[in-house]
């Protein structure tokens, strides 16, 4: 589904992403894990075409992205650490994508209250998002990705910070959204939560990608030696 060929972005002088290749499949979680500054976050950005100012090639379904990022993004939708919610109630938040598309009445109505419904949220769909806690947050934030119902969901830490239970929502989300045949691209820096999600798993360091696997693979015999010290903790020196 999406293929990225000798990518690099920089930011100045920050080289935030160096000559990334990389693969991921339909239907599959694929897990980013890096400590911070490794370039997940820029590499989400990148595959949602948020991002489009980047050297190489990018194919997202047999498309030139870049030649296509409209299309890209309405595909693609991208979730972010620490959303920011718009100045009016749950419902409305959740609703936006949609009416930006032309869905309105009951159709609108009928897909934000089942959304709201799976993240376990339905209930404040009248509150003031931004009044709500950091976990009912991010779940609102979900749901404004869910309801569009795009190919492919980019989340950006979805659980940092955010208590158990919250955790345990959007994990569970995570996974029936995978049973629904959504491709999942998962950046985190919790490697339990990669390895409980994840059908596959690249780890990134100073912007390159180190070495991609199957989860189970490379948590647990790792190639190369700097996934190996990242996953046992071992700080460089």
């Amino acid at each position: 589904m999406i293929e990225l060929s000798g990518v690099s972005k920089r930011y100045g002088e920050v080289e935030a992403l160096r000559n990334v290749n990389l693969g991921i499949k339909g239907g599959e979680v694929f897990a980013v894990v890096g400590n911070s500054g490794a370039g997940k976050t820029t590499l989400l950005r990148v595959i949602s075409m948020l991002e489009t100012d980047f050297s190489g090639k990018y194919v997202f379904r047999g498309i030139d992205a870049r030649s296509n990022p409209e299309k890209v993004r309405r595909r693609v939708t991208m979730v972010f650490q620490n959303p920011v919610m718009f100045r009016t109630s749950v419902f409305d938040n959740v609703a936006y994508g949609l009416r930006i598309r032309g869905i309105n009445g009951s159709e609108l109505e009928e897909r934000v209250e089942k959304v709201l419904e799976f993240l376990g949220i339905l209930d404040l769909a009248d509150k003031n998002a931004r009044k709500l806690s950091g976990g009912e947050k991010q779940r609102v934030a979900i749901a404004r990705a869910l309801v569009i119902d795009a190919d492919v969901y980019a989340l950006d830490e979805p659980t940092a910070n955010l208590d158990a239970e919250n955790v345990r929502i959007i994990e569970s989300a995570i996974k029936e959204m995978r049973k629904r045949g959504k491709t999942i691209v998962l950046a985190t820096h919790n490697l339990f939560q990669a390895r409980r999600l994840s059908d596959r798993t690249a780890y990134m360091e100073n912007g390159e990608i180190v070495e991609v696997g199957e989860t189970k693979k490379l948590f647990e015999s790792p190639e190369d030696e700097r996934t190996r010290r990242f996953i046992e903790g071992d700080l460089y020196l």
